[in-house]
């Protein structure tokens, strides 16, 4: 009975030996355990050997947990992009609230329109990925000028930038804008200096169309829509006032023989026998002094703009005359003319289209210079000495006047001479001019005499002038119309206070001119505004003398 009991018992202890070899768990045999004299077992001997074994596998463990430690990271920085799929494995979805994002924005290539925002001190990566977009982008630094504040209540020159009179502190931003309007405010933008802006008649705008904006400028602005410049001036009394001197920055050394006014109104040539040719730019208040130049060998006699405003053109008695280009300011030296002697080129007159420059020669030559090539294109001859010049019909023709006391008119298209006239009770003329429509033309002699004539009345035979002004006794050395030909001009070298303004309509001289209270000196030479609102006279002082004439509302 008992053998019967002990084998199963024997049986299951030697299959549980077997499993635990199978498992290379190292458990002992029941014959190990019972085993009491110390020997090595089989099991034994194998726990030895998974020692060592694992012993020799634990640095390559180790380094494969750093590996994957490694790629766990360089993905939780870099991306999924970083890590290359596998083949034969599934990739896992990413989750959003804990990877990297599945996209993002490159804007290393973006031309700075988009630009990353700011950073911010103390932003967590969590916040980081919600608030990238929708946060409002601050500055990556400060300038401390910015926070810069100026009182200026102290000094007495920053008073004026005050907006309220108990205003003090301002900040530095705010400072450098007020001082850039003030700098605005005095110093307007020179028109003059923009070649393509149009010069603006009040007299000549009755053919400007409504999509050149005439309508538009009108509603924009509140000036009366009858303007006092279309408006027939009275004989009599003429409006007028005395501003700062023109050339007040700098006056001249010697006497002044042109003055002249750009097409735009605001830029002045004064030049004279100190062989300086000055720019001012004319604004009644201040009148800044523009460039200087210094003509060393040619006293000047002479200057005058090209009506287009590109050129000035100056002369003495030289056989050579300058040519001063306004936009790439540079000067040019022209002459002595081929083909000719003459000793002196310090006369001379330039045409309405600014094509033809004609100087007056010897011996009743009139000669022809092309103004863009400087090259002479033609010549005309008078009977006797020819000493004054003057334009009409827009450069088509030339009137002129000597010392026979007769007045020629030559078209500059056939180079003759279509009619010859005599200038009553003239000696020898010594001054022409015509208005800007040719539609009248006056002449001045040696002895003081004024005489006005219709153009074309007097083409048609007839020599009877309209009327002569015998206000002056000695020689006119200048005449001007103004833009309207509501008023002449007339002005001597050899008196002082030697100038006339002459009503046109009335062919009366105005009253009240130039007053008990102004002295002209000894006048040399004058010149209207485009729109007649300045008047200018160079006297033999040095100065030039600006009137403001009220009845006319632009410069």
């Amino acid at each position: 009975m008992s053998l019967i009991s002990q084998n199963p018992l024997q049986k299951r202890r030697l299959e549980r030996s077997e499993a635990d070899d199978d498992s290379d768990e190292g458990l002992g045999s029941p014959v190990a355990v019972g085993d009491e004299d110390g020997n090595e077992t089989k099991s034994e001997k194998n726990r030895k050997k998974e020692k060592k074994r694992k012993k020799a596998k634990a640095p390559e463990a180790k380094e494969n947990k750093e590996r994957e430690e490694m790629k766990k990271l360089e993905s939780s920085l870099f991306g999924a992009l970083y890590a290359l799929p596998q083949f034969g494995t599934e990739v896992e979805a990413a989750d959003p609230d804990r990877d990297a994002p599945s996209f993002f924005v490159d804007r290393s290539a973006g031309d700075g329109e988009d630009d990353l925002p700011a950073y911010e001190e103390g932003l967590s990566s969590e916040d980081e990925g919600d608030n990238m977009v929708g946060r409002e982008r601050r500055p990556a630094w400060v300038d401390e000028e910015e926070m810069t504040e100026v009182d200026i209540s102290k000094v007495a020159r920053l008073r004026k930038l005050r907006k309220e009179v108990d205003e003090r502190v301002i900040s530095g931003r705010e400072y450098e804008a007020r001082l850039r309007g003030q700098h605005a405010k005095l110093n307007p933008f020179t028109g003059w200096a923009d070649m393509n802006r149009k010069a603006h008649f009040p007299g000549f705008s009755d053919n400007e169309s409504d999509e050149e904006g005439g309508v538009d400028d009108i509603l924009r602005n509140n000036d009366e829509l009858v303007v006092k410049d279309n408006a027939k001036l009275l004989p009599g009394m003429l409006g007028f006032s005395r501003l700062i001197d023109a050339n007040a920055q700098e006056p001249s050394n010697g006497p002044i023989n042109s003055v002249q006014f750009h097409r735009n109104g605001q830029l002045m040539l004064v030049a004279g026998l100190d062989k300086h040719l000055r720019f001012f730019q004319i604004d009644g208040k201040r009148n800044p002094k523009i460039q200087s130049m210094f003509i060393e060998d040619c006293p000047v006699h002479k200057a005058a703009f090209l009506p287009d405003g590109s050129e000035v053109i100056l002369s003495g008695r030289r056989k050579f005359f300058y040519s001063f280009d306004l936009v790439n300011a540079t000067v040019s030296k022209i002459g002595p003319l081929t083909g000719r002697e003459e000793k002196s080129l310090e006369h001379f007159e330039i045409s309405p289209d600014s094509k033809t420059i004609a100087f007056i020669g010897n011996e009743g030559y009139i000669l022809l210079i092309s103004s863009k090539t400087k090259q002479l294109i033609g010549t005309l001859k008078m009977n006797g000495n020819v000493r004054s010049l003057a334009f009409a019909d827009g450069g088509n023709q030339l009137l002129s006047s000597g010392g026979d006391g007769h007045v020629y008119h030559w078209d500059l298209r056939t180079r003759k001479c279509i009619h010859k006239g005599t200038d009553e009770g003239s000696l020898a003329g010594i001054s022409l001019c015509t208005s800007h429509n040719s539609s009248l033309f006056a002449t001045g002699s040696t002895s003081g005499i004024v005489n006005v004539y219709k153009r074309d009345d007097f083409l048609g035979g007839k020599r009877k002038p309209l009327k002569t002004i015998e206000n002056l006794t000695t020689e006119i050395g200048e005449m001007k119309f103004n833009h309207d030909a509501q008023v002449l001009a007339i002005s001597s070298r050899k008196e002082r206070n030697g100038m006339r303004l002459v009503h046109v309509p009335s062919l009366t001289v105005f009253q009240n001119w130039p007053g008990p209270r102004f002295s002209l000196h000894y006048p040399r030479c004058l010149d209207f505004s485009p729109g007649s609102g300045f008047l200018s006279v160079g006297h033999a002082g040095g100065k030039v003398l600006l009137y403001k004439l009220h009845h006319y509302q632009h410069a």
